[in-house]
């Protein structure tokens, strides 16, 4: 059974870091590219970042970008998501999901999705 497993989701002040990974069983990431979405309650769900297989090419939703990395482990079968000088505004349920070689432009487009990871930041 193919499956994403996120981890790393918790609580966290305002300007702290935490560090999201995304582990595939089932299958190897070598050839899908990774990406991290949020959701918030009412709010639609909105892709953060993605990193292709082909060349580790990576893209950000400018409300993160420079405080957000996405890396990815290949022996590892593993994505992460560096979120740094996290803001309120940053709270959500965080989802891994992954995609043939490139980043979609459409969700629907995106092969598995893991269960998600909560993320609140608060003092």
């Amino acid at each position: 059974q193919r499956q994403l497993v996120e981890s790393g989701g918790g609580l966290v002040q305002p300007g702290g870091s935490l560090r999201l990974s995304c582990a595939a069983s089932g299958f190897t990431l070598d050839a899908y590219a990774i990406a991290w979405f949020r959701q918030v309650p009412g709010n639609e769900r909105e892709e953060v970042a993605c990193i292709t297989s082909t060349d580790g090419s990576s893209n950000y939703a400018d409300s993160v970008k420079g405080r957000f990395t996405i890396s990815r482990d290949n022996a590892k079968s593993t994505g992460f998501l560096q979120m740094d000088s996290l803001e309120p505004e940053d709270t959500g349920v965080y989802y891994c999901a992954v995609a043939p070689f490139f980043c979609p432009q459409v969700d629907a487009h995106f092969s598995y999705w893991g269960q998600g990871t909560q993320v609140t930041v608060s003092s």
